[in-house]
């Protein structure tokens, strides 16, 4: 099936000059001029794509050598061993994330904005983060954390999560976390697979115009976790810690850890030591702890956010994301570019649907990132923030989580600004980063990602390990890339690792999403293999059925799964939440199979349209279409989902209902 965008000029196109400036355009001058390179023109992203996979080795010393990466011992050999999984990168260097991340400042450079729900605001320049960084590694170190030991934060976005997390990696120590939405069985899931020595946690969080007391919580999270000896208790609400008349001499407050002025110093450690452990959503079955380390997730963020992002010492660089989320972790790498960082602690839409758009005018936000949900909502919602703010200062918006529908493209344009570059992005926790985006030296397609990331080999392969072009495949990297995982917690053997990414292709990564890669060198996402709609033997993306759906105004979500059902049937029904007083009636029917049919496939017209209140989602904004397919399909709710992993639990029980209904009905079918 071809699956080519729109092959229409893109939407925009980098100014020549703007991009001659460019970090990647240095980077692939200096290339020329240093290494050998033959880039005869700095403005060619693809040739630069090009060498940088047929060169990977080369690539990726450069990078170190570009970026000035700080060794307290010299790698051996770029690479020891490119067989997946495994790959040895930069064996014998010893270094530490942190030493890159808090670096050399001008007096009173801005470097960590925190903004709450609450409208309370806080400024720290990088000198005093430094120092705050240094005060609370001291104070770890004299709590006896060590090289190895683990962190643990129950923490909401803000600087106690961004400081606790350098403070314990400049000790060696490996950094987790998630956030307070998290009940604490969910909470102990993840934790406890790593018995971490020390617990951060906030007294809790402001969301949606409502605080949440996390006291309570936090003493059912220490029960479960006998690991733990000391619990450092930040007071996000000003909330007493402890109980009433006890005084838990395991238990801290932050300023009593944070006392020690002295300077920052930090533990060397190997390129693959562990920098922090990311968890996979976990909505079947225990949450998967990915390993990431020190060297891949430097290497990996210089190349985001310096190359691909262009950000440097002039910029401020704001994601909307939550610590559940690696997107955290890009945010924070920005300090690694010189940037000031924004954090903001909150609902992206309280108390109205335009509060981050007034927060990027406020700090003259250049670079910010959000997911195509909240810029849906804000189409929605009738904004036009381009005109009703002053976003002079803004030259990028990323978008990643979900695929980006091509009208968000249009809207961006239209409403937010004809000069400001669309960023979308495709990546993922397992690799802490990013496998196609854009450049400052690429141009925009609607619905497309402008290009595969530097140094990545993506592909789309077919079923026989054949590579496709203009036509959809698994995504595939057939390299190694130095942010793979170092592996998973507690695998000795590797063997989840294996079966998460290499059951496929032997040796080959198969990330288990559906993508088209073009010929002119864009991806074209089509969601999770997995839950490939395949009807009458066409298989087709469920994101193209969700864009197909973007012009119908009385629905504001929707969901789409085939089920294999029993006796060899396939019902492919399709869950919608709709606006206002609208409903499932035949106009609306009408309109929708139409939008499918003429937009996406004739095929692929849904069985049933049926109206739900609310659809599940991960907590990173993910639809939950396998789970949701499995609990049609009759699976018992926990063996198909952790409620603990969705953003409404509540969501599932309509489809546990509404399958156990079908399943009757059918068999008292003649």
């Amino acid at each position: 099936m071809n699956a080519v965008g729109d092959a229409s000029e893109p939407i925009w196109s980098p100014d020549p000059d703007r991009a001659a400036e460019s970090t990647v355009a240095r980077f692939s001058r200096w290339l020329t001029a240093e290494k050998g390179v033959n880039l005869a023109d700095p403005l060619d992203y693809q040739a630069l794509w090009n060498w940088s996979v047929e060169s990977t080795e080369e690539f990726w010393a450069a990078v170190w050598d570009f970026f000035g990466v700080k060794a307290h011992s010299r790698y051996g050999a770029v690479l020891d061993s490119a067989v997946m999984p495994g790959a040895r990168w930069f064996e014998g260097a010893t270094l530490n994330y942190v030493e890159h991340a808090i670096g050399e400042s001008e007096p009173g450079q801005p470097a960590l904005i925190t903004v709450g729900e609450d409208g309370r605001e806080q400024v720290i320049d990088r000198a005093g983060l430094g120092r705050q960084v240094a005060a609370f590694s001291a104070g770890l170190r004299r709590l006896g954390v060590a090289q190895g030991d683990r962190v643990a934060g129950y923490l909401p976005h803000g600087q106690h999560a961004i400081i606790g997390f350098l403070a314990a990696a400049s000790l060696g120590a490996v950094w987790c976390q998630c956030g307070q939405d998290y009940a604490a069985p969910s909470a102990i899931d993840r934790f406890a697979q790593l018995d971490p020595v020390v617990l951060i946690a906030a007294d809790g969080y402001r969301f949606n115009g409502r605080v949440f007391d996390r006291r309570a919580e936090t003493e059912r999270l220490r029960a479960g976790l006998p690991s733990v000896r000391h619990t450092i208790v930040v007071p996000h609400l000003g909330l007493e810690a402890g109980h009433a008349g006890s005084r838990d001499r395991a238990l801290l407050t932050w300023a009593e850890v944070a006392t020690t002025d002295a300077p920052l110093t930090v533990q060397p450690v190997p390129f693959n030591h562990p920098l922090c452990v990311l968890f996979s959503s976990g909505t079947t079955g225990l949450p998967k702890g990915i390993v990431h380390g020190h060297g891949g997730v430097l290497l990996e963020h210089l190349v985001l956010n310096r190359l691909h992002l262009d950000l440097g010492p002039d910029d401020t660089f704001f994601w909307y994301t939550t610590t559940n989320w690696m997107m955290w972790n890009v945010l924070v790498s920005g300090l690694l570019a010189g940037s000031t960082i924004v954090a903001y602690d909150g609902s992206p839409t309280y108390p109205d649907p335009g509060l981050l758009w007034r927060l990027l005018e406020r700090h003259r936000v250049t670079v910010f990132g959000t997911s195509p949900g909240h810029l849906q909502s804000s189409e929605r919602a009738g904004l036009r923030p381009g005109t009703d703010h002053d976003l002079s200062a803004l030259r990028i918006i990323g978008s990643t989580g979900a695929t980006l529908p091509a009208a968000s493209y249009h809207w961006v344009h239209n409403h937010v600004g004809s000069g400001i570059q669309l960023n979308s992005l495709s990546g993922g926790t397992d690799v802490i980063g990013t496998f196609a985006a854009s450049a400052p030296t690429t141009p925009v397609w609607p619905g497309e990602l402008s290009a595969r990331c530097l140094g990545v080999s993506a592909a789309a392969w077919d079923p026989a390990g054949q590579p496709l072009v203009n036509q959809v495949g698994e995504l595939v990297i057939t390299y190694p890339m130095p942010s793979m995982p170092v592996g998973f917690w507690n695998d000795p053997a590797d063997t989840r690792y294996k079966q998460a990414y290499f059951d496929m292709y032997p040796h080959v990564w198969r990330h288990g999403d559906w993508v088209t890669v073009t010929d002119r060198g864009s991806m074209i996402m089509h969601g999770r293999s997995d839950s490939t709609l395949n009807r009458h033997g066409v298989r087709l993306g469920s994101a193209e059925i969700y864009e197909a759906l973007e012009s119908v105004p009385q629905i504001l979500d929707a969901l789409i799964v085939g089920v294999d059902e029993p006796g060899g049937g396939y019902w492919m029904p399709l869950f919608v939440v709709l606006a206002g007083e609208a409903t499932v009636d035949t106009p609306l029917k009408n309109t929708v199979r139409k939008a499918i049919r003429d937009h996406a496939s004739p095929r692929h017209v849904p069985d049933d349209i049926i109206a739900v209140p609310v659809l599940p989602h991960t907590r990173t904004g993910k639809r939950l279409e396998v789970p949701v397919k499995r609990l049609l399909q009759g699976a018992e709710p926990a063996a198909a989902v952790d409620p603990g992993a969705v953003d409404n639990p509540d969501a599932l029980a309509v489809f546990t209902r509404l399958g156990a209904r079908r399943r009757a009905q059918k068999d008292m079918d003649p």
